[in-house]
């Protein structure tokens, strides 16, 4: 029995133990970012408190700090990392989560937050949300992080992904231990001992003098019940570590099976003095009691395993079968068979074909509760079938659920036994669906040139000739329609929408006017007019027609989605996202655009985790549409999930098959991703059925150029000109290539060329960013003689400004920032920049100017640092320094942000904090800039 406590030696509290040791003797803490000094000095006493290991005594002191002043970074951080110390995994979790939203930088606190994550069973969280993934994190945060993403693969039961993830963690710092140690337990997991002993040896080579991976090496012999090699590497351990729990545990269950009672209890009590709460060292005395016949000790032991236990959430355990196995033995052994189920159970669901299946038969036996019984035991032996559908019915359903590829497919087998234009139009319909556009488009024109009756194609091809920009040919398709039948009023309607976009506003409205005559129920119309309405700034005439659908329906979609828009042009945003998201709610099964506006509308307000979880969503409906793909990477992206932003346009590509159009617009999301062997594969396919494409054969230029195949990208730049010689598109690529081989003057010609034959502001930037690198006067004149006839190109005259700043003329640098802010006062950027080029004129006015630019962008770490400068150099010390610690804490790899934070710190005369900041700034900056040679030039005189 003493093998079943220690065969996995993981602890419910082991990770959240050693990770709490590491945050106390880790990297020193930022004091305080407060304005109430009160508060501040409150911080600073639970820091003190809190590297002298007083964790309950730095929580009180931080829940006085947070009293006065709720909002404060610093706070939060600490208080997190304190409660995590002290065990309390769902405090730590709620204060880290507060640090985020008040903008600590994420490498402070992913690792120790997926801790406490996974600590209550949180492992899917950990995978999932965006802030636990590693990309944009320091090397050694990226490592660390990728190690727990592995363990939460690993209690998933994904076990190559968590190898994979192991791999990843590895490929990044190939010397250290750690990922050899995560690998080794992974092993042992697995059953794969050979491999676990080589991962284990790896580890000791690497990480000689530490405890940890021969402990691990221990482990491997454990599992594998060799038992003398296994007390060998557990003693090995323990000198260089005596305090190493989990090898006391281990030596003691060896002991335990060796007939060494004394010995394993001289461990036993050794750990009890170290872990107290440990409920494996506490099963191993309730052995060694029975042993003696003590059974009034056995069951106190017993007791202490469920007191520990039983008040645990289920939920934390989830993932810790061995915690779940203690719990469940501990109540059999007690004869509380009741309380034993839930534990076993939770077992079963994560191991189904465990021998824990016939225990808990045994005791449902004891309950007279055969059924059960018999059920536990034929899941365990057998396993259990899967089901299938009808072709016909099932291509219906597919669409209704959203799988339009599956229905394509049973549409196009249908059709080589029976070619009518009923499944001509239901093919054309189901690509549609499935994000196909232009195949769509083939075979709905074809089908509706062959059978004008058909009129679910001619419908299908207005909404299709209008969304591909196409408006004289979808009135010309609805027309025929109307004439077909004069009176119906969805014929009408649609006439209306394709006179609309064709610029003729009075005859949408009439024709809308006359589809409401024909049938006064019909919603669309009345939408159609309230939209008139609204492009007319007539909001109230818009809302009012509005109101009336919903009053007739109030689930109406098209009508929910109209009020939010109406909404959102209001300035009213709550109310647009309940409009929006009720949408969702009660849209059918098929129906993605109340998602996909649900999506947008939270992605105009700069809301990216809400727009993650409504993509999900999308996505989830429709699992093989286009449109959704693209919309869920797009999304993925905005959260730096490059990863699944990767997979999922692979998918796509693959959904998109030859559709030019598609693939394009998906390479240009592969190249967001940095994919661009994805996006050159898409590209090429997309070619294959229109081998002229300008913009695949364009965008497959800059893709190769990217990739520094020069060759290949002047071969696809040079057919790009000669096919399309009015185009800049060639001469841009040209320009591109020349950039990539150093060829600045050729380079500079090539944009000159393309800008002549397309004289806008994209041709303009390539040629002034070009020029500036060489001829600064000539961009500057250049830009100067672009704005004054292009006065309102933001883009032109801040490339302009930033220009000026770099060539330090300062005056008409300002000249046009002050212009951008005049364009637009709320513009954060113009009026950071602006504040910044004041700072080094020394204008005063610069304090006033950053705090605007702050204003408008709340939160931003740029901004915050250059009101925080600003500050210091308006002699306003302890609020520079409030703010530059908050500014260092969100971004803390920006190396100007860190000299500024230092050179407030020296100045206010602390030294130490001062010296660490310029150290900060030598590690994080590049070492021939200006500020990394500052930082060094201030090192040297603290000394």
């Amino acid at each position: 029995m003493s093998g079943i406590a220690v065969r996995r030696p993981l602890s419910l509290k082991r990770h959240v133990l050693a990770l709490a040791a590491s945050l106390v003797l880790g990297s020193p803490l930022p004091a305080a970012a407060a304005n109430d000094p009160k508060a501040a000095k409150f911080y600073e006493d639970a820091l003190g408190r809190y590297q002298k290991k007083d964790f309950a005594g730095a929580v009180i002191q931080l829940k006085n700090a947070l009293q006065i002043e709720k909002d404060q970074l610093a706070v939060q951080l600490l208080m997190g990392k304190a409660l995590l110390a002290d065990n309390d995994v769902i405090g730590a979790e709620v204060a880290f989560n507060e640090a985020l939203r008040l903008g600590v930088d994420r490498a402070e606190v992913v690792v120790p937050l997926a801790q406490t994550m996974l600590a209550q069973g949180k492992q899917q969280l950990v995978l999932e949300q965006p802030k636990f993934l590693p990309q944009g994190l320091p090397r050694g945060i990226q490592i660390q992080l990728l190690l727990v993403r592995s363990s939460a693969h690993t209690d998933l039961g994904d076990m190559r992904e968590a190898m994979r993830t192991i791999e990843e963690a590895r490929a990044i710092d190939p010397g250290a231990p750690d990922s050899w140690m995560a690998e080794t337990m992974l092993r042992i997991r697995m059953r794969q001992f050979k491999e676990a002993h080589a991962a284990a040896d790896r580890a000791i080579a690497l990480g000689p003098g530490q405890a940890e991976p021969l402990y691990l090496k221990g482990t491997v012999f454990h599992a594998q019940s060799q038992i003398q090699p296994a007390l060998e590497q557990y003693g090995k351990a323990l000198k260089l570590q005596p305090e190493h729990g989990e090898a006391l545990l281990g030596r003691a269950g060896l002991l335990m099976d060796l007939g060494r009672p004394q010995e394993a209890a001289r461990d036993l009590d050794a750990l009890q003095a170290l872990l107290p709460s440990e409920p494996r060292g506490a099963y191993l005395r309730a052995l060694i009691a029975e042993q003696k016949g003590d059974k009034a000790a056995a069951k106190a032991a017993l007791a202490d395993i469920t007191n520990l236990l039983d008040p645990v959430p289920m939920n934390f355990m989830r993932y810790r079968p061995q915690m779940l196995l203690l719990g469940g033995l501990a109540h059999h052994g007690l004869a509380n068979n009741e309380k034993a189920k839930p534990y076993l159970d939770a077992v079963l669901r994560l191991h189904p074909q465990s021998s824990v299946a016939k225990l808990l038969a045994r005791i449902h036996l004891s309950e007279k509760n055969f059924d059960k019984a018999a059920d536990l035991l034929s899941t365990y032996l057998k396993g259990s079938p899967q089901d299938a559908q009808a072709m016909m019915l099932l291509s219906a359903t597919n669409m209704q659920l959203g799988r339009h590829a599956r229905a394509t497919a049973l549409m196009q087998e249908a059709l080589k036994t029976r070619d009518t234009p009923e499944l001509h139009t239901i093919l054309g319909i189901s690509l549609i669906g499935g994000g196909r556009p232009d195949a769509a488009l083939t075979e709905l024109e074809a089908t509706f040139r062959k059978d004008p009756s058909q009129t679910h194609a001619g419908v299908a091809l207005v909404g299709l000739y209008l969304k591909a920009g196409q408006p004289k040919k979808a009135l010309a398709v609805s027309d025929s329609l109307v004439k077909r039948q004069p009176g119906q009023a969805g014929f009408l309607n649609l006439q209306g929408m394709s006179r609309a976009e064709t610029g003729d506003a009075v005859g949408a409205r009439n024709a809308f006017e006359q589809a409401v005559k024909a049938d006064p129920a019909f919603p669309s119309p009345q939408l159609n007019l309230a939209r008139l309405d609204s492009a007319m700034r007539a909001y109230d005439a818009a809302g009012a027609r509005l109101e009336k659908v919903l009053q007739a329906d109030d689930k109406n979609v098209e009508a929910l989605i109209e009020m939010g828009l109406l909404a959102e042009r209001r300035g009213r945003d709550a109310d647009a996202t309940r409009y929006f998201a009720k949408a969702a709610d009660v849209s059918a099964s098929a129906d993605l655009k109340p998602l996909q506006a649900l999506v947008d509308h939270h992605l105009r307000a700069g809301r990216a985790e809400a727009a993650l979880d409504a993509s999900k969503r999308l996505v989830g409906k429709a699992p093989e549409d286009l449109s959704a793909m693209l919309t869920s990477a797009r999304v993925l992206l905005l959260n730096n999930d490059v990863v699944r932003a990767r997979g999922t346009l692979t998918n796509a590509t693959r959904i998109a098959n030859f559709d030019t159009a598609a693939q394009v617009r998906i390479a240009m999301l592969q190249i967001q991703a940095r994919d661009l062997a994805g996006a050159q594969y898409s590209l090429q396919k997309g070619l294959t059925s229109d081998p002229a494409n300008l913009e695949a054969l364009a965008l497959l230029a800059e893709v190769e150029t990217r990739q520094g195949d020069l060759v290949k990208a002047e071969q696809h730049a040079r057919e790009v000109l000669a096919r399309y010689p009015k185009s800049a598109a060639g001469f841009g690529l040209l320009g591109d290539l020349a950039m990539a081989r150093g060829q600045v003057a050729p380079a500079i010609e090539s944009y000159r060329r393309a800008h002549q034959v397309e004289s806008s502001s994209r041709t303009l930037l390539r040629l002034f960013q070009a020029l500036e690198g060489q001829e600064p006067a000539a961009a500057h004149q250049l830009g100067e003689q672009w704005l004054k006839s292009h006065a309102q190109d933001r883009q032109a005259r801040a490339a302009l400004a930033d220009a000026y700043a770099r060539a330090a003329n300062y005056p008409a640098a300002r000249r046009h920032y002050e212009q951008l802010v005049k364009q637009t006062p709320k513009d954060g950027a113009a009026l950071n920049n602006l504040a910044n080029l004041l700072l080094l004129m020394n204008d005063p006015s610069a304090l006033q100017v950053a705090e605007s630019a702050l204003a408008a962008m709340p939160g931003n770490a740029n901004a915050i640092d250059t009101v925080g400068w600003a500050s210091f150099k308006a002699g306003k010390t302890d609020r520079a320094l409030a703010l530059l610690r908050d500014a260092r804490l969100r971004m803390p790899d920006n190396p100007e942000i860190r000299l500024h934070l230092a050179t407030v710190l020296a100045a206010s005369g602390r030294k130490a904090e001062a010296r660490e900041e310029f150290e900060g700034v030598v590690r994080v900056g590049l070492p021939s800039s200006a500020v990394v040679q500052e930082a060094q030039a201030q090192l040297k005189a603290l000394r």
